[in-house]
């Protein structure tokens, strides 16, 4: 069998060199043209089985070991953040006003260097491996656009499994983390309709900026009278504009926000509930309102036993104490749609140390000596599961 640790750190190099190559070309949700058309050629000079334009810039190269088995897919995101780079690297991007502040640029180089050492030992597995690279991640989501293409079927996905780098984990350890891992998300937008006029008449007037003030502390108790507080919910108002002039009294606000949970049967009725507290607060206070409402991301949840796979393949690589427990976070991930379809996990390569930054920060990097464990990382859970013989 081969030794996977001195093959991968024998490209070692080249998974850096990707991730920099990357990281220079960053492109937002359903742009990602360039950094799509340099996955498919590096996949292609794999000589995959190379299928590009899925969900607008989707790549998937598909490896066969013309041997029957399970089909594992191995998913990476492509896109990049609006945010204007501060970090001061030699490689930094080259697109102005867009950066990989997320770690898509690692994500997308593991599992090319992924692709690169298992297609080199193929005939020590069985079955196929799909590595899988989408748009949009961070919004409006490309995960399901590309299910809807196909990419779970042909051969049929048994199993998926995917990384995030993760500053809240130590530099250089797995988090593993069976069952919920992050919260389903979905997003909601509000018009409050009053009526303007001067701000010395408010009697004149129905004010749509005080309404939206009770509106954001009315959504509030959603979360502190309406829930079990042993159930981790979240509604959150993130923007909120109304008026043009200091002595104007706004006809018209505007609010958008978020909602968050790991439990399905919450996550189902959040739009009844944000409409019926709206509802209340309006007629009371003589407003018209409209809701847009839209549910985005499942939850992520794990599939205890692929959990299990991973957790042991981690330990190959890093030792059992490195191997960590992590934190659920509110945070959310479209890989959720791919563990509806098959079993997985999705996993957390940690990049945390003394002074790091949070991801979406303008300032965010890494120490890139972790890319080979997420690596190696992928590479034993591909030996275990499509192992020949």
């Amino acid at each position: 069998m081969t030794n996977i640790h001195q093959l991968v750190s024998k490209h070692k190099d080249l998974i850096i060199n990707l991730r920099r190559d990357l990281h220079r070309i960053p492109e937002t949700a359903y742009t990602e043209k360039k950094t799509s058309a340099y996955v498919a050629d590096y996949l292609n000079k794999l000589e995959l089985e190379v299928q590009t334009g899925i969900a607008q810039h989707g790549v998937v190269g598909l490896m066969k070991t013309d041997r029957p088995g399970p089909t594992l897919m191995i998913r990476a995101d492509m896109d990049a953040l609006p945010l204007k780079e501060d970090t001061g690297l030699p490689f930094s991007s080259e697109h102005e006003g867009t950066m990989h502040a997320c770690g898509h640029d690692a994500h997308m180089a593991m599992v090319l260097g992924t692709a690169t050492v298992l297609n080199t030992i193929k005939n020590e597995l069985t079955g196929n491996i799909k590595f899988l690279f989408q748009p949009a991640e961070e919004g409006p989501g490309g995960a399901k656009p590309m299910i809807e293409a196909g990419v779970m079927e042909n051969p049929k996905v048994d199993y998926s499994i995917g990384c995030h780098v993760w500053p809240e984990i130590p530099e250089g350890t797995i988090g593993v983390r069976p069952g919920p891992f992050m919260a389903a998300m979905d997003r909601f937008d509000i018009k409050i309709k009053g009526q303007g006029g001067h701000g010395a008449m408010p009697h004149l007037c129905v004010d749509a900026l005080e309404v939206g003030t009770q509106v954001v502390n009315a959504l509030q108790r959603i979360v502190s009278r309406h829930m079990d507080p042993l159930e981790p919910t979240v509604v959150t108002v993130g923007t909120f504009h109304a008026g043009t002039a200091f002595n104007i009294i706004p006809g018209e606000a505007e609010l958008s926000g978020t909602s968050r949970t790991f439990n399905p049967d919450i996550w189902n009725t959040w739009e009844a509930r944000i409409e019926k507290v709206l509802r209340g607060v309006c007629e009371s206070m003589g407003t018209d309102f409209e809701l847009k409402y839209s549910q985005g991301y499942p939850a992520t949840i794990n599939d205890d036993a692929m959990a299990e796979v991973v957790r042991r393949c981690a330990e190959k690589v890093v030792g059992t104490d490195r191997v960590v427990f992590p934190e659920k976070t509110m945070g959310g991930e479209d890989f959720a749609f791919y563990l509806q379809k098959s079993k997985g996990c999705f996993f957390a390569l940690g990049v945390g140390r003394e002074g790091a930054v949070p991801v979406h920060n303008p300032k965010f990097n890494f120490n890139e000596d972790v890319l080979p464990v997420g690596v190696e990382t992928y590479c034993q859970i591909g030996l275990e599961l499509l192992k020949h013989g």
